[in-house]
């Protein structure tokens, strides 16, 4: 009885965890972990054999479900894909939780579940830095649809949502689990519910964004099906149709700049040589068409080839019929008033999708890649964010493809490096008309309100929109149809606490993550030689 009760319990704490993803049922979040403790709980205390084993199941069922019910989207863009952000996921998160289970014991008879909190923190700012990176549940990114409680994330980032949440969590299952039940018992977990949410109204109304200059910005939503036509319809073809959707819609002559989706451009363009590119030729001349003082940012499918003396990478190809080497990029190119092009590389791939995790190990395997976007095999990256500059236009944008966008932490590198906008082009087609791109969507708003930057937001099948600095969105286009949308963006050069110093709960939690676990082998060696004598 005991066993079903827990397992319920379990799966409980995942439904709920799910259910907070979703609004007007957000507010969830703060008891979503309560059942899994008290499941921990019981588990700890009447049983003797595999205790840790058993532990980590229940773990596993509760993040199992909170990772199905709030991703299981991807299958639509691929099934392999997403049995494995679902199931791996789930896995890495219950081996956090085991680990603490395992950690904690050594530190005496009771549960402690302060323990978790570095533990999880440092998991989740771990989760953003290698090959199998898919932050997508991190649990600060839960208020992306109540930005109106999170204005503090100017200073803490994402990941103090995070410690907020487990806090409250960790609080009110000592209010659950008391056997002396008063009002003071519910005074902390009300305060700490209660004081941030006040911080982030006090923030809201004082919180002025002056704009430094205003840029006219265009933003075009192609609503390219990105299975039926766009890597099957030649280039050309589609940016005759576009010309013919433009002629039928109103457009401002004065745009300065005009934003265009993830891999629009299809064909691949070679960047040692990109003026002999017809791809950007034809682009360009139908831009002055319509918009004759603008720049252009806009996606394509890129590739560069290795002089002699270049360092090959682990991603390199080779071309079939010469003695040269390549590499393909998911790209955010940029041609300034002067017809200049910038470059800027996705460096935040998805894995087994546009990349081979760990492909200097694993080169072989690259070819099972699969890759959205027109190409095969793993894409590279690059090391640095590239800054996006046109001096006529005095913008500065930070170029976020795809989903880059969920990292807040790498979006203020580019703040840092000068950038005073920020644009996030994608192609969420590929999810279909489901809570996928709303969630992306959402995610975009927390970057707006850490870095204090207007977003400009162009995707191929929607939601283009504009993000005020606040987190508020304007102009949101409705999703699988043509739109062109027009606004007056603010440009500032604000740096916010979180951009000037960076993700500093995440690196305190790192630092005593280790130290937890270095102190416990203390502790475990200690016992072990104690036992001896």
């Amino acid at each position: 009885m005991n066993r079903i009760k827990n397992i319920l319990l379990a799966l409980l704490s995942g439904l709920i965890l799910a259910a907070s993803w979703f609004s007007p049922f957000t507010l969830l979040i703060f008891v979503g972990f309560v059942p899994l403790f008290i499941a921990t709980k019981n588990l700890h205390e009447a049983t003797t054999s595999r205790r840790s084993l058993k532990v980590w199941g229940l773990s596993y069922l509760a993040f199992f479900f909170w990772n199905l019910i709030s991703t299981w989207w991807i299958y639509n863009a691929s099934l392999e894909g997403a049995i494995m952000a679902i199931v791996c996921n789930a896995l890495l998160m219950s081996w956090v939780y085991l680990i603490w289970y395992r950690i904690q014991r050594v530190f005496g008879s009771e549960l402690k579940f302060w323990l978790l909190v570095p533990l999880w923190l440092a998991f989740e700012y771990g989760h953003t830095l290698w090959d199998l990176t898919w932050p997508w549940l991190s649990v600060g990114n839960v208020f992306a649809n109540t930005t109106s409680l999170v204005q503090w994330y100017e200073l803490t980032g994402t990941s103090g949502g995070s410690l907020w949440v487990l806090a409250v969590n960790i609080l009110l299952f000592n209010v659950a689990n008391s056997e002396y039940k008063n009002i003071k018992y519910y005074v902390k977990p009300i305060a700490l519910v209660i004081i941030p949410v006040l911080v982030s109204i006090f923030i809201l109304s004082i919180r002025t964004v002056n704009p430094e200059k205003e840029l006219n910005v265009t933003v075009i939503q192609p609503n390219i099906d990105p299975y039926g036509e766009k890597f099957v319809v030649d280039f050309n073809s589609q940016l005759n149709q576009l010309h013919q959707q433009l002629l039928q819609t109103k457009i401002n002559a004065n745009t300065e700049l005009v934003v265009l989706p993830e891999t629009f451009i299809i064909e691949d363009v070679r960047e040692n040589d990109y003026q002999s590119s017809e791809e950007i030729t034809n682009l360009i001349t139908l831009m002055k068409i319509h918009f004759p003082k603008a720049a252009i940012l806009t996606g394509a499918s890129t590739y560069h080839v290795f002089e002699k003396g270049e360092e090959i990478t682990a991603t390199a190809r080779k071309f079939h019929d010469a003695e040269e080497y390549y590499d393909m990029y998911n790209t955010a190119l940029y041609i300034d008033t002067n017809r200049k092009c910038t470059f800027y590389h996705k460096s935040k791939l998805v894995p087994g999708v546009e990349r081979m995790p760990f492909p200097g190990i694993f080169k072989y395997f690259e070819k099972y890649a699969i890759e959205l976007g027109g190409t095969s095999g793993s894409l590279a990256t690059q090391e640095e964010r590239t800054v996006l500059s046109d001096q006529i236009y005095h913008v500065n944008v930070a170029p976020a493809v795809c989903y880059e966008s969920v990292y807040g932490d790498f979006m203020a590198e580019y703040i840092r490096k000068g950038a005073n906008i920020i644009s996030i082009i994608t192609n969420d087609g590929w999810w279909g008309n489901t809570p996928g791109h709303r969630q992306h969507l959402a995610y975009a708003k927390l970057r707006a309100i850490e870095t204090r930057k207007h977003i400009i937001r162009s995707a191929n099948t929607g939601i283009s929109c504009f993000i005020d600095e606040m987190g508020n969105i304007t102009q949101p286009q409705p999703y699988w149809e043509f739109a062109v949308i027009n606004q007056n963006v603010s440009l500032n050069s604000v740096k916010t606490f979180f951009v000037r110093f960076g993700d500093l709960i995440s690196y305190a939690s790192v630092f005593l993550a280790a130290l937890i676990l270095l102190y416990s082998q203390f502790l475990r060696f200690k016992m072990r030689k104690k036992s001896l004598n």
